[in-house]
């Protein structure tokens, strides 16, 4: 993703805009409060929408990427 970048030399390598000490998680958590992404680029100046956008695609890339298994099934 052109927009998200990690690197261990910021935010402890967790994922942030590009070119920002903003986390992935801190946006996600955001609109997870009912925060609009009009008042996300309010509070944070310079932000674009497709920054916000990216976020989310980025979570939903990982989450597309994760497997979950029914242990009960798989026990017997």
């Amino acid at each position: 993703m052109e927009l998200i970048e990690i690197n261990p030399k910021i935010m402890l390598g967790k994922p942030v805009i590009k070119g920002t000490r903003i986390t992935v998680e801190h946006i996600i958590s955001l609109l997870s409060q009912d925060v609009s992404i009009p008042e996300i680029l309010e509070e944070y100046k310079g932000l674009e929408k497709q920054q916000i956008l990216a976020c989310l695609q980025y979570a939903e890339n990982i989450l597309e990427k994760t497997a979950t298994l029914d242990l009960d099934k798989i026990a017997s």
